[in-house]
């Protein structure tokens, strides 16, 4: 009798060989209700015809603080920015240096201004701390930690009210390489939560950041060290902000290796599974020279990092110079300038560093969510997405077209066949610009595809997408 030529390994091999097919075939990525940046390629199978990723560059606008007060100088800086309930607070280090010898005029202090737009800003009188015989001004703190003092609002739920505003700090004299905490009941009253340093293995004379990870359930902390001659970034993590793991390097794909000096990570607060970061690239060869660049990760680790500069020196002739063009730590809303122009996003640079009688920070603006864009010529393209599980009943776009652009979604089955009722030729075309539109399919909505995976086909003309996500929208 004739052996059955399934029988043994070979029957063994197809079965395994099933189940692997099996497997690709299910797996999808679960984006649920959650807004997704198009920053990286995190949703996109394949992309074809005359369609990128584009990097976006703010738009320059006023400078929002000159720093010419007797207790600040040309080398304040370390800018530490966010939004409180009704007001924006911003922390610096106020530091003057002699701009031709660079030799330090005053001791650093931190001092505070707060802004109910984040355009106009006030240095309010504290009268806290003396300063050449006087305490009118807006120093909150002298001494130890006064560096590079970088504060956050804690958001987690089981912090005590005496540490609702935290920061992390460098120390002085034999402490200069160790990292330490302060607390604070209302962002202005600051003391040590304890003695000794939370972290110390990192060089931490940069601008050094903390922040509550709401998705893990822990306080994440970035910091500068030096790996092989270069400067780079590591992080570590804590469960009550006493107590910190060893530290790990950051990882950035195939970016190549180069100094970053500062890092400015933070949650993005429409996203927060996503981080995103403004770091600065020193370029010690060229007079120190200093540019922001952009970046994005999904675990806190692994980076995808743009090699183009996101905030060149450009025209201004006080960013061609030492250290001079930051980014600094955080972003606010703000109205824009424009005609309905509605809400969009203010981050905070530098100029003038070593310059003068003191530098100033200006205002550069985003629109919202508006760091990288799915972006097609007018010779067009398209995307299409890998198997997505969502929740809701809408599909939503944060977009921007020509007058003479479109884009059109649709819909298919996990294997890329176009859904009945949500082909391409079903979708209603949408042109225009806005931060959150609903797109239709002859009227229908999308809630009866919740929990099963499917495919969205994007189809551009001279468009952008920035963003997009599922939500429950009243029928």
């Amino acid at each position: 009798m004739m052996k059955n030529i399934l029988d043994g390994p070979v029957l063994v091999l197809l079965l395994v060989l099933s189940v692997l097919s099996i497997g690709r075939a299910e797996e999808f990525v679960e984006i649920n209700d959650r807004w997704e940046l198009l920053v990286d390629d995190y949703l996109i199978d394949r992309m074809n015809g005359a369609i990128e990723l584009r990097l976006h560059s703010p738009t320059v606008q006023e400078v929002a603080l000159t720093h010419d007060k007797p207790w600040e100088g040309n080398t304040s800086g370390y800018h530490t920015i966010f939004q409180d309930g009704e007001i924006c607070r911003m922390y610096y280090r106020g530091w003057n240096h002699d701009d031709k010898t660079q030799k330090q005029l005053h001791p650093a202090v931190v001092c505070y201004a707060e802004s109910r737009d984040g355009i106009h800003w006030e240095r309010p009188n504290l009268g806290l701390v003396e300063f050449e015989g006087s305490k009118d001004n807006n120093i909150l703190l002298e001494g130890f930690g006064t560096h590079n003092f970088t504060p956050f609002k804690d958001s987690n739920p089981k912090r005590q009210a005496k540490s609702l505003y935290k920061a992390v700090a460098r120390g002085e004299g034999e402490d200069n390489q160790k990292l330490f905490a302060f607390q604070s009941p209302d962002g202005i009253r600051w003391k040590l939560m304890q003695q000794g340093p939370i972290i110390t293995e990192g060089a931490f004379d940069s601008q050094n950041l903390a922040f509550w990870d709401s998705l893990r359930s822990e306080y994440r902390c970035y910091f500068r060290d030096f790996r092989d001659g270069v400067r780079a970034i590591k992080t570590s993590t804590s469960q009550d902000f006493k107590s910190w793991k060893k530290p790990i390097w950051l990882s950035y794909g195939d970016a190549p290796k180069e100094h970053l000096y500062t890092n400015q990570i933070q949650p993005y607060y429409r996203s927060g599974h996503i981080f995103i970061g403004f770091p600065t690239r020193y370029i010690p060869q060229r007079g120190s020279l200093t540019e922001g660049l952009f970046m994005s990760s999904r675990d806190g680790l692994k980076f995808h990092r743009w090699e183009e500069a996101v905030l060149r020196p450009g025209l201004n002739r006080s960013k061609w110079q030492n250290r001079s063009n930051y980014i600094w730590l955080g972003m606010v809303e703000t109205q824009s300038k424009l005609p309905g122009g509605g809400k969009e996003l203010s981050i905070y640079s530098n100029e003038g560093y070593y310059e003068g009688q003191g530098a100033s920070t200006r205002r550069y603006t985003y629109r919202i969510d508006g760091f990288v864009s799915l972006h097609a010529s007018f010779q067009g393209g398209e995307m299409i997405t890998k198997p997505l599980v969502f929740e809701g009943n809408c599909l939503m776009v944060n977009f921007s077209t020509s007058a003479a652009g479109s884009l059109r979604v649709e819909i298919q089955d996990s294997s890329g066949r176009a859904v009945e009722g949500y082909a391409l030729s079903e979708c209603r075309e949408i042109y225009g610009d806005q931060i959150e539109r609903v797109v239709q399919w002859n009227g229908s909505d999308v809630g009866n595809l919740a929990g099963k995976p499917i495919r969205l086909r994007f189809v551009l003309t001279d468009a952008d997408v920035f963003a997009l996500g599922f939500r429950d929208k009243p029928h």
